[in-house]
């Protein structure tokens, strides 16, 4: 879709940053997601560009190497499994479960390597075998598919931290890269177009608390958001004497609120797809009875809803509870402007990310 404006931007940007007299401080770089490259062999040392665009990336490849810039890319091994019912589960994790794959001398174990080594491939092939690479996005979500789960969230990130706390690399590159986890909290807002799992990927709750645990090593944790403030206990579901004689109606009154607030893990394979029909409405009331910061008029579906204080969370399904941003915008207007809160949540939670990160 971009392929004729990526690599103008990607100039332009540098261009300003040199007037600016940061040119040489701050580097320009285009994020690229793993099907930019490909192997015809099905092995990592066959990797090249894609034809329909090798000549793009080999340019966009030379501008960012001869402006001192490294090539960033994302790895996502849950896609590969996602997408492909014959991929084999164990080559997604590290624990060395699975079957192996053979490439001459080299044997891999996990997708991320083969993966790397890809690009690897390809980098050498095109005269770019020294550029320098970073991964900008790995990670695995922990919902909305039946592989998005707490465990093997848990499974594939600790895998993946132990190995940058032992300072290991892939057969082709000895030296780990700098590696960027994905992300720090769900997206309630997230395109769900390649699936609904996309609004999951965090390794927080969107309160801040933490979904699963982690060892960063040195002793060292996660640790979760501390003095939240979260709106008054309670939650808007279906009325238990609601009269259902028109299920198109409730259908409706459940299309309306998945419109406007985050639905999908009450979808098919998700924490929340164990609910009967009645719970399932529940939910989606709650979500948008939630997202609209507990407004009266929020609660008003056909005569279908009532507010409770009874929690109708079932384990697995959650049913949340908005944060009062009211409350913390009071809590910080004596240092920060109001109106800058959000911009300092946004910087905060950067910075944290960018803490979180530092270990490799």
């Amino acid at each position: 879709m971009f392929t004729q404006t990526t690599f103008p931007a990607l100039q332009n940007i540098q261009a300003a940053l040199g007037k600016a007299g940061l040119g040489k401080k701050v580097k320009t770089t285009v994020p690229l997601n793993a099907d930019v490259y490909q192997t015809d062999s099905g092995l990592p040392s066959g990797g090249d560009f894609r034809p329909d665009i090798r000549d793009l990336m080999l340019k966009i490849i030379k501008f960012i190497q001869d402006n001192g810039g490294i090539l960033t890319i994302n790895i996502y091994p849950f896609l590969s499994l996602q997408a492909d019912p014959n991929f084999p589960k164990e080559f997604a994790f590290f624990d060395n479960k699975a079957n192996p794959v053979v490439d001459g001398p080299i044997v891999y174990t996990n997708v991320y390597d083969a993966n790397f080594d890809t690009l690897i491939s390809a980098l050498e092939k095109n005269g770019f075998g020294q550029m320098p690479v970073v991964i900008g996005e790995v990670g695995w979500p922990t919902d909305c598919d039946p592989n998005a789960n707490i465990d093997n969230a848990r499974r594939f990130n600790q895998g993946l931290l132990d190995r940058i706390i032992r300072g290991q690399g892939t057969p082709k590159r000895r030296a780990p890269p700098d590696v960027y986890i994905f992300s720090l909290i769900d997206e309630d807002n997230k395109s769900v177009e390649p699936g609904n799992f996309e609004r999951h990927w965090g390794i927080f709750n969107y309160d801040g608390s933490i979904k699963y645990p982690l060892d960063l090593g040195k002793g060292k944790a996660l640790t979760q958001a501390k003095g939240v403030k979260y709106l008054a206990r309670q939650w808007c579901v279906l009325s238990p004497s609601a009269g259902v004689s028109d299920p198109n109606a409730l259908a409706q009154s459940i299309s309306q609120a998945c419109q406007y607030a985050d639905c999908t893990s009450i979808g098919p394979g998700s924490s929340c797809s164990n609910l009967d029909p009645q719970r399932n409405a529940s939910y989606a009331f709650n979500m948008y009875y939630q997202t609209m910061d507990q407004r009266k008029d929020a609660c008003s579906f056909n005569n279908l809803s009532t507010v409770t204080t009874v929690d109708p969370s079932q384990p697995p399904c959650r049913f949340e509870i908005m944060i009062d941003i009211g409350k913390h915008e009071l809590s910080v207007s004596n240092k920060v402007p109001a109106a800058g809160f959000r911009s300092l949540l946004l910087v905060s939670l950067m910075l944290v990310l960018g803490l979180a990160n530092g270990v490799h």
